[in-house]
């Protein structure tokens, strides 16, 4: 085994995303049982990043600990959803809803730029902290489109395709992702490094 990390999330849809972008390289992610998280009080992805990452360090010790924070920035609303991305049609809101509001907020809007952005936070055994940052651009959809992925994919069109990350296949999916930069990044890092 070429490198071993704690992966702090409490969203298994990104764990099986993650296992899935870093299959190719030889290493084994640790899922700690390390109960509720801490609220995300940063005001950037790398601090949002940072707070689980080191939540994640208490409960792994002498391992890496990792936690990424992502999310969609529309440029024309200001940045939003931004680090509200996974609540902002509300605390307890799913991705229909989140999706619905958005297309709300775009309505009549021209400029529909807009990019998915993934920070990951890495914090050594030693205390070290580095960070990786991945970004997809593309533009808003006007409606849904597909069935694949999870967040907001239905609506992200890459225009080089002329098709929202929904439509097209989890592995087509994670060659191009943003959190795929990202994670690569840390895995050529974690690679080099131990």
């Amino acid at each position: 085994m070429n490198f071993k990390f704690c992966l702090g999330t409490e969203n298994p849809a990104k764990v099986k995303e993650i296992r899935d972008i870093l299959k190719d390289f030889d290493c084994e992610i640790v899922l700690p049982c390390v109960g509720k998280f801490p609220d995300e009080t940063g005001i950037t992805f790398a601090e949002n990043a940072l707070i689980k990452a080191l939540f994640t360090a208490k409960h792994c010790r002498n391992l890496h600990a990792v936690a990424e924070d992502s999310g969609l920035v529309v440029p024309v609303l200001g940045g939003m959803p931004g680090i509200l991305s996974s609540r902002f049609a509300g605390p307890n809101a799913d991705d229909g809803k989140n999706i619905e509001k958005l297309l709300k907020y775009m309505t009549n809007k021209n400029n529909r730029q807009a990019y998915f952005v993934c920070v990951v936070a890495l914090i050594t055994p030693s205390g070290e902290q580095k960070f990786f940052e991945g970004r997809l651009y593309g533009r808003i959809a006007e409606e849904p489109r597909g069935q694949s992925g999870f967040g907001y994919d239905p609506v992200f069109e890459i225009p080089e395709i002329g098709k929202t990350l929904g439509e097209i296949t989890s592995e087509e999916k994670n060659k191009i992702s943003h959190r795929a930069k990202a994670f690569r990044q840390l895995a050529e890092y974690l690679s080099m490094a131990v």
